[in-house]
């Protein structure tokens, strides 16, 4: 276990009381910082605006307010959030709706412990987590969005920030779906210098996450070079 695990703060939100007591006590043992739990929509954001956890796992099916308006609430609030959606539905829909509303990430119930400890610790560090074949479907939804007529350009519009060659290089393999370990291991870098050109491109282009990275890379056709 990490020192970087034992500082990343999480908070569990699902309306089952024995499963969300069993995932909290999962990422508790694996040394993460569960800060709260909540077990509806309205109370899950006002304990995460209290607690400002740095991932959110939760659930969609919530009474009170739905998972997905939880999510697009609290991220448009404090856009450094990531949510990791803990979902028995494993529906297109759904999965579309909760990337749409700012989840970083989506993982079934079906996951087990090992495998949902690795999505959080991966989710904190800003990669987008799907259980297997969703993480396609969602950039095939960003392909065929990408596929419409583009906006028309105003003349009142700023110029495109320039990316350096490394951070171009960088985003071309985020568009193509690479985890940063993936990439690193491509551009023979490290881990964190991965991580650093992300973030610089992110503020460069006023973006908040790398789903929307990934969506902005598509749009520019860089997930075909």
């Amino acid at each position: 276990m990490s020192d970087v695990q034992r500082t990343i703060r999480v908070m569990v939100v699902d309306d089952h009381p024995m499963w969300r007591d069993a995932v909290a006590r999962d990422l508790a043992a694996a040394g993460f910082d569960v800060v709260a739990t909540a077990g509806d929509g309205p109370q899950a954001v006002r304990r995460a605006q209290a607690v400002s956890p740095q991932v959110l796992v939760l659930d969609l099916n919530l009474p009170g307010l739905p998972g997905v308006q939880v999510c697009k609430e609290l991220v448009g609030a404090d856009p450094a959030l990531r949510v990791l959606v803990l979902s028995a539905s494993g529906e297109h829909a759904d999965v579309l709706e909760a990337v749409k509303s700012g989840a970083t990430g989506y993982l079934l119930k079906s996951a087990g412990p090992e495998e949902l400890i690795d999505a959080v610790r991966r989710t904190a560090a800003g990669d987008p987590v799907f259980t297997p074949g969703l993480a396609g479907l969602v950039l095939g939804e960003y392909r065929r969005l990408a596929s419409g007529p583009a906006p028309a350009a105003s003349s009142n519009e700023p110029k495109a920030p320039q990316l350096t060659d490394r951070e171009t290089e960088v985003l071309r393999l985020v568009a193509k779906g690479l985890s940063y370990k993936q990439i690193a291991e491509r551009l023979v870098i490290s881990h964190r210098t991965v991580q650093n050109h992300v973030q610089n491109t992110l503020g460069k282009l006023q973006l908040h996450n790398r789903v929307e990275l990934v969506r902005y890379a598509i749009e520019r056709g860089l997930d075909d070079a």
